[in-house]
């Protein structure tokens, strides 16, 4: 008795490699929702991760807004003359008494990053506006100067400063 062995695919060979393939879709197919409901959903992202800021587009002078935790955030490239306006003021002088160097790094001070959100009702207030050239809420009249320190108005409180870090000269992280 002799047996032939051919070199031809046979039926059983290729019920083989369809169940291996069904078998392999079928676990991934499985596998793939238990991987992916790891990863944190977009709300908790959103929520509180830190989020990066290429400062190199702001020319001095001007501002951007950003949001950070569905918070406004003002992010300010303050001129000289702004710097030496803020600190040329009596700090006993203020409501809420903060120098300007604590409000901004050191060896960073053009950079002003604050929570753009008033402390009186929570209005949004408008940069560069009012007569200290920082912000100005227009709802009930409080004005901040431009290291975002109450100077004017029924707000209590400074702007608040947010957590943030510079990870190079033109980069900053919030959060």
């Amino acid at each position: 008795m002799t047996t032939a062995s051919s070199a031809e695919p046979t039926r059983r060979d290729f019920l083989y490699v369809a169940t291996g393939a069904f078998a392999a879709v079928g676990t991934a197919a499985f596998v793939w929702p238990l991987i992916s409901q790891m990863n944190p959903d977009a709300s908790t992202i959103a929520a509180g991760a830190p989020i990066q800021v290429d400062l190199s587009p702001i020319a001095v002078g001007q501002d951007i807004k950003v949001f950070w935790r569905g918070k406004p955030i003002y992010i300010m490239n303050r001129t000289q003359k702004q710097i030496d306006e803020a600190r040329a003021v009596p700090v006993a002088s203020l409501p809420d008494p903060e120098s300007d160097q604590a409000r901004v790094k050191e060896g960073h001070d053009n950079w002003l990053i604050v929570i753009g959100i008033c402390t009186h009702l929570g209005c949004v207030p408008l940069a560069h506006e009012g007569n200290y050239d920082g912000f100005f809420c227009p709802c009930h009249g409080s004005q901040y100067d431009s290291s975002g320190r109450i100077r004017q108005g029924p707000a209590p409180a400074n702007l608040p400063v947010p957590p943030y870090t510079f990870v190079s000269d033109t980069k900053v992280q919030i959060g």
